[in-house]
């Protein structure tokens, strides 16, 4: 397997006058090892990930690209934003003593 752009970018799809050309986030991973210094053990492996990210929209010669939000990743964003400001009013309480 090699890496191109066909792992990013997928098949146009042509419907009603509009093009649509679906768009991937991709990641590759690999590693190995051994179990220590003069031992015969060892392994390795690796993976790929591939994941919606959004679609390119051609029409009457305009392109625009228009992302595809993660619900998991909103809600964890928004989870970090409101712990940061909780954090920050206890820590602004604490050093006002």
């Amino acid at each position: 397997m090699h890496a191109n752009a066909k792992q990013v970018y997928g098949e146009p799809i042509e419907r009603g006058g509009m093009t649509l050309i679906p768009v991937a986030r991709v990641q590759w991973g690999f590693g190995a090892g051994t179990l220590g210094r003069g031992t015969r053990g060892g392994g390795g492996g690796g993976g790929v990930r591939a994941y919606p990210s959004g679609f390119i929209e051609l029409h009457d010669g305009h392109a625009a690209f228009r992302a595809i939000h993660d619900a998991h990743s909103t809600a964890l964003l928004g989870g970090v934003a409101l712990g940061g400001l909780v954090a920050g009013l206890v820590l602004g309480r604490l050093l006002r003593r």
